[in-house]
């Protein structure tokens, strides 16, 4: 741990130039900026996706022909989603939040093991992803059913798009006999 908050600390340097990182406390605030942008950017062009019936036939359905996700179907898309989300997503939120590079590599792959734990389809206790982000596999595996492909758009960290834009619904987790859980909407 404290090689890795010490690298977080450390210069880098080019031919060029010798850029210092900025403290820990300004990197993390650089973060969760990111995050916020980033959500924001996915939510909308993700949302888009599925109602523009155009852009869901050609590109988005790719995604969902995973029906039920697993952990490699994350990032299992048109290429033209992957630019549009991923790539121009990525972007916004690196220069929106000001981080330096080496911040970035961080951010990026925090970002790529979420998207693949909230597709992984598994429930798995002490999971500290479940701890900490209401957007779970849970909450991503119901935008997956059939019922569900109106609703739960927020990804990769935050529900607050879907909660504040009326596209967030309610689940709950089910106990199956043969072991496991099931994510299933909660129906008024």
């Amino acid at each position: 741990m404290n090689n890795f908050l010490l690298s977080l600390q450390l210069t880098s340097s080019n031919s060029t130039e010798v850029v210092v990182q900025p403290s820990i406390t300004v990197q993390i605030v650089q973060i969760i900026i990111a995050m916020f942008v980033m959500d924001t950017w996915q939510y909308f062009v993700h949302r888009y996706m599925h109602q523009n019936k155009f852009l869901y036939r050609h590109i988005h359905s790719q995604h969902h022909r995973l029906v039920v996700p697993y952990a490699i179907g994350a990032l299992y898309n048109h290429p033209l989603e992957g630019l549009l989300l991923d790539t121009f997503g990525g972007a916004l939120s690196f220069l929106v939040s000001g981080m330096t590079a080496r911040t970035a590599v961080y951010f990026f792959c925090f970002a790529v093991v979420k998207t693949v734990d909230d597709h992984c389809g598994l429930w798995l206790p002490g999971n500290i992803f479940h701890m900490f982000f209401q957007n779970n596999s849970a909450y991503h595996d119901i935008h997956h059913q059939l019922q569900g492909l109106k609703f739960n758009y927020s990804q990769p960290f935050f529900p607050i798009w879907d909660k504040l834009l009326g596209t967030y619904v309610p689940y709950r987790l089910l106990k199956r006999p043969e072991g496991g859980y099931e994510a299933r909407l909660i129906k008024d």
